[in-house]
């Protein structure tokens, strides 16, 4: 090929990726807009409702919102119920996902090298394909108390001689939910992190074995520099996923009551019942200035997890 054909081919080449970039934008809000507009409705414009609705009092249908300034907000950092639901639901966040990752990491270091991983991962995952109600009342079963028709946790420890538990008691069923969230969600997340660990070179791991790494040093060294990134996605979704827990929790602390008992709330469980009312008159606006505490709630936490688990992407 000449000079000058490849001169003449340069500005013929340049000028399609120019047509093919031009179709490409055209074809960019088309796709785009819908998006955006479910985006607004749905997400958007109900979150600035809710903030507006937080500084009301409003009964409902059929009451119109009243100002109320900063009452709500008051009313509720100064409410037992709403201390008792802030101090669960950050257990769940923080013992919960300690619990959660441990146990994921260490599954991790495990099934990277054992036969049959891929049907254990699968096994593991099981909990997470049961509805949550489904999932509180058969743990329900399980800690039931009731003399002489106990459940299972309670009649394993009967039959080793030991006394039976009120686990599902006000002051116990906050341990025995976030223990029951680690066993049901850990699976989750050893199927994220094995996904990334997959990807990791096999000639890293057999160097380290030629140099007599310990499980350990693998791990340390090789796998988490190497899914950092994947952890912390995976941190974000275990801190949006544990501010919003209310099924797990309503079923098992209040089987057949209306709400579980204040010692046993999340905040979810607080907006569930001043939302529909506890005597039968609803206040919107608190439940909106609790809302709005979570969002910001879980907008900090994201920040600052984001922020904590920055680092700089390792090419492999």
């Amino acid at each position: 090929m000449t000079a000058a054909t490849r001169v003449v081919r340069a500005p013929a080449a340049r000028a399609t990726r120019g047509a093919h970039l031009g179709r490409k934008r055209r074809l960019f809000w088309p796709f785009a807009v819908p998006a955006l507009v479910l985006y607004l409705a749905f997400l958007v414009l109900p979150t600035i409702a809710t903030v507006v609705l937080s500084f009301t009092h409003w009964a409902g249908a059929g009451d119109t919102p009243e100002p109320d300034g900063v009452t709500n907000y008051v009313q509720m950092w100064q409410s037992d119920s709403f201390q008792y639901a802030f101090r669960n639901t950050l257990v769940y966040v923080f013992l919960g996902g300690i619990g959660t990752f441990a146990i994921a990491f260490l599954f991790t270091m495990v099934l990277r090298d054992m036969r049959g991983g891929k049907v254990i991962r699968a096994i593991l995952f099981f909990p997470n394909i049961v509805a949550p109600v489904a999932l509180g009342m058969f743990l329900g079963f399980v800690f039931k108390y009731q003399p002489g028709k106990q459940g299972l946790a309670n009649y394993v420890l009967e039959h080793v001689g030991a006394d039976a538990a009120k686990f599902l008691a006000p002051a116990n069923v906050t341990g025995v939910v976030t223990a029951s969230l680690i066993w049901a969600s850990s699976g989750f997340y050893i199927t994220i992190l094995m996904a990334a660990v997959d990807r990791i070179p096999p000639y890293l791991y057999e160097d380290s074995d030629l140099a007599g790494a310990s499980p350990w040093q693998k791990f340390r060294n090789i796998t988490l520099p190497m899914t950092w990134d994947v952890v912390g996605v995976a941190g974000v979704l275990w801190t949006i996923n544990a501010l919003k827990i209310f099924e797990l929790v309503f079923v098992l602390a209040g089987p057949g009551t209306y709400a579980p008992p204040n010692q046993a709330w999340t905040l979810g469980i607080y907006v569930f019942d001043r939302t529909f009312g506890s005597n039968g008159t609803p206040d919107f606006g608190a439940a909106c200035a609790c809302a709005v505490a979570m969002i910001a709630l879980v907008s900090v936490l994201v920040v600052l997890l984001r922020r904590l688990m920055r680092r700089d992407a390792i090419q492999f």
